[in-house]
């Protein structure tokens, strides 16, 4: 637990670090296309909408990633459960519509910036370069924790074997027997550890993926002026922050983790975004969505957090249930998640009209 918190706080202040240390020469770069002279620039309405920003996708935030949590008191909802399957099913085409429809062009658009030197930003394609390398990175991770893992669970249930575990009833149950029931009831074990430790994985992996979006969504909203641009962005970074909520807060849920760490997890997801908006409006006066410093700091941010998103959700969420023994014994129930998927990523990538 102490490894998931030391990697999503590095994560969030590694993030703080590059924009304050990226933020000193930002007046100094401003792009010439910048124009403010609209009447959509009213600094004390937009700080309004700003306040109410905070608190509204706070609130939803904590909506979208609570509801899977206390889906164990309704029946019908229990992970184990059919509807449970295609609930999580809308959420894994949610998280892929995120990475691939919100993130992903948002990195493109800074990153491919008239305000950027052609050379080389437009010479090559920064974004998905970047983005594959994320992904290739969290297949490694993901590989790596559990090999790790696996070797150590292996030993220590080998030494707890070896120290004569559950040998109470060796009187009575004959040795060639005993020993086949013991390492079967081992694998066994080892299996149900082996996916438990997974579903952690994922929900660990998939949370930095989110946390390090929402807090450059959230740090671009803050550092705006457009009222105009920012009343529109409101309510879609609700239904945003409640769906991408659903995602994350199911991959907690079978994660089974204790209660603290739930509650950890779901701080983290819904004070990121408040947080970057906070923050935005503290680096008004110094930041430019438009200067070539903040331009490629974010874009290569965005796509990071879109690689990571990527295989997240085609690898570890769609492929492992998709693949997995429930829905390829179940054709119905493959038919009826699959058009989860697409109405999930449909309402998703819907949104990106407006966010």
């Amino acid at each position: 637990m102490k490894s998931v918190l030391k990697s999503l706080a590095n994560s969030i202040f590694l993030v703080l670090f590059i924009i304050f240390s990226s933020s000193t020469p930002l007046v100094l770069a401003q792009c010439e296309a910048e124009t403010k002279t609209n009447g959509c620039h009213n600094y004390r309405e937009s700080m309004k909408l700003k306040i109410i920003a905070i608190f509204a996708i706070l609130l939803s935030s904590m909506i979208g990633v609570c509801l899977p949590l206390f889906s164990r008191q309704v029946p019908s909802l229990k992970p184990d459960r059919d509807l449970f399957t295609i609930v999580k099913a809308f959420a894994s085409g949610v998280i892929l519509a995120t990475g691939y429809m919100h993130v992903l062009p948002d990195s493109f658009n800074d990153l491919m910036s008239g305000c950027l030197p052609e050379n080389p930003w437009r010479k090559f394609p920064f974004t998905t370069f970047v983005a594959m390398l994320s992904a290739v990175l969290t297949l490694m991770v993901d590989s790596f924790a559990m090999s790790v893992y696996k070797k150590r669970c292996g030993k220590a249930l080998m030494a707890e074997a070896n120290n004569g575990g559950g040998l109470e009833n060796t009187n009575v149950v004959p040795i060639d027997n005993f020993e086949h029931g013991n390492s079967h009831s081992l694998e066994m074990n080892d299996d149900v550890s082996s996916q438990l430790l997974r579903h952690r994985v994922i929900a660990q992996v998939l949370e930095l993926g989110i946390v390090v979006h929402s807090v450059v969504i959230g740090l671009a909203m803050g550092a705006s002026g457009n009222q105009c641009t920012i009343r529109s962005l409101i309510a879609a970074l609700c239904f945003h922050q409640m769906f991408e909520g659903m995602g994350l807060g199911g991959c907690i849920l079978q994660a089974e983790y204790e209660i603290k760490m739930k509650a950890i997890m779901v701080f983290f997801f819904s004070a990121t975004t408040p947080l970057g908006i906070v923050l935005g409006i503290g680096l008004s006066k110094v930041y430019s969505e438009t200067s070539p410093t903040s331009l490629i700091v974010l874009g290569l941010l965005n796509a990071c957090s879109a690689g990571l998103l990527n295989y997240m959700a085609l690898v570890d969420l769609l492929a492992a249930d998709f693949l997995g023994p429930k829905l390829q014994t179940n054709m119905k129930l493959q038919a009826w998640s699959y058009v989860a998927v697409l109405l999930g990523a449909g309402f998703m990538s819907l949104m990106a009209k407006w966010a």
